[in-house]
């Protein structure tokens, strides 16, 4: 995966939660393609239709809020989502994107003050987001390398799956499974 992640902006405000991001009706799979196309369409009827691959999602505080469901995250991935930045989320949809690889910061400062349709950078090594329109940067608190790790392996079962296929290394080093 890219450290380096630039596109455009679609900006949410508060509390949006994971029933507007994917509704219920649409949960009979977790395909991300399947989701995308009705993501955000219950909030943002355009999302959908203009998204494109690479631009990244602005929310305000407790993004993600609500249900548990993964498909969330998952519908964002399916749209093309590189990023989320938000100025704070729902601990279980913060988990959920980080286990299907998606890339998300906590970021309130930059929140504030980058709008809908600027262009972003984001550093997601070093945690500094750049809103290309306007000529700011801030630094949001970046992933430790596991959880970067993590991240670019596309999520928790690839990673894991990774760890396994090893020789020698599996998610316990010096352990090489289970012998009948």
């Amino acid at each position: 995966m890219k450290t380096i992640l630039t596109g455009r902006v679609w900006k949410y405000g508060d509390n949006v939660d994971t029933d507007v991001i994917i509704p219920a009706r649409y949960l009979s799979t977790s395909v991300p393609s399947e989701l995308a196309p009705h993501c955000m369409e219950d909030i943002d009827a355009s999302f959908a239709k203009g998204v494109q691959k690479g631009d990244v999602v602005v929310g305000g505080s407790n993004f993600g809020c609500g249900s548990s469901r993964e498909h969330a995250p998952l519908a964002f991935a399916g749209a093309g989502i590189s990023c989320i930045i938000a100025a704070s989320y729902a601990r279980i949809f913060f988990r959920n994107a980080i286990n299907v690889g998606l890339p998300i910061l906590e970021c309130p400062d930059a929140v504030g003050e980058i709008g809908k349709g600027d262009t972003v950078e984001v550093d997601l090594e070093k945690g500094t987001v750049t809103d290309k329109t306007r000529g700011r940067t801030w630094t949001a608190r970046p992933f430790p390398p596991f959880l970067r790790d993590l991240i670019d392996s596309g999520g928790l079962a690839p990673w894991v799956r990774r760890q396994l296929e090893s020789p020698g290394q599996g998610i316990f080093p010096g352990f090489s499974g289970v012998k009948s």
